[in-house]
């Protein structure tokens, strides 16, 4: 018999309780409970970056992280960066105006970094931005355009 806990959360502005094993990943709890299946799972191993999330503004990736870990934290997802009218956060207009992904499987976690690499001032740069991008893989290779994107971002943000 495996033991349950409930657990508080609070994503993307939104209270939810959850009856999980201690063991349940953050992104397991986005996607299999709560139906925010924005968030992808990659490799399921912290390598690809496809599950990062914000929690409480810093990004983390979901694979690696336990749901009970982050109780009483604010979790922000690819579905929580759009305003309620549904105008698209910055970096999500720049990704459509740059042409910023192919498949678009690594797009929302590519997304999520993006946001934090501008937030945390980490877009000076194309280097810099790819030194920080570096952690999120996209096997179509719109890194480019990927570059391109945050840095159309960055601008914007900081006008």
């Amino acid at each position: 018999m495996t033991s349950q806990t409930t657990i508080h959360l609070t994503i993307n502005g939104h209270d939810h309780s959850l009856e999980i094993e201690p063991r349940v990943t953050l992104l397991d709890a986005l996607r299999d409970r709560l139906d925010l299946t924005g968030t992808k799972k990659g490799c399921d191993q912290g390598q690809c970056g496809a599950c990062t999330v914000h929690v409480d503004g810093e990004r983390v990736l979901a694979c690696l992280t336990l749901a009970a870990q982050v109780e009483g934290r604010a979790i922000t997802t690819i579905e929580g960066l759009a305003q309620e009218d549904g105008t698209l956060h910055v970096v999500q207009a720049a990704f459509l105006q740059q042409d910023a992904f192919q498949c678009g499987y690594c797009t929302p976690g590519q997304i999520m970094s993006a946001v934090a690499c501008i937030r945390e001032g980490h877009a000076g740069s194309d280097e810099e931005i790819r030194e920080y991008m570096a952690g999120n893989l996209c096997r179509c290779g719109a890194y480019p355009h990927i570059v391109a994107a945050v840095r159309q971002a960055a601008l914007e943000v900081a006008s």
